[in-house]
């Protein structure tokens, strides 16, 4: 068993961002696994509503007491909704990455993109060659 939280819903970037799709939307964090590296988040930086992401690129920022990370679009979307609570509160991230703490939502351009990410088992073998 690990010793992160994998949801097996979800789908995973390289870059340790999950997504979630809820109808015609996707949702968009980063994984226990991400936040358990970075330790105490203390700021999160995202796009604004309407932006386009592009997968692969960066659309943020996550700082935590130990480092810097950019977040990484897993697919290509319009911005439909950001975590506004995270501005005041990015410990979130560290308590409920999956929940309270989603980053963004998007309308995804091209679904098919979620076959270019990893299913949890694989996600899980990745975390577990990092440490």
């Amino acid at each position: 068993m690990s010793k992160w939280n994998i949801p097996a819903d979800l789908k995973y970037a390289r870059s340790d961002e999950w997504v979630r799709v809820e109808g015609d939307e996707a949702v968009i964090g980063i994984s226990d696994y991400a936040q358990d590296a970075l330790s105490d988040i203390v700021f999160v930086e995202l796009p604004a509503v309407g932006d386009t992401l592009e997968a692969g690129k960066r659309f943020g920022t996550i700082e935590s007491v130990k480092a810097a990370s950019d977040l990484n679009a897993p697919l290509d979307g319009a911005v439909t909704a950001i975590n506004n609570a995270l501005e005041d509160a990015p410990e979130r991230v560290n308590g409920d990455p999956y929940g309270g703490a989603w980053m963004v939502r998007i309308r995804p351009a091209n679904l098919a993109q979620l076959d270019n990410l990893m299913d949890a088992a694989a996600y899980e073998a990745y975390c577990e060659e990092r440490g």
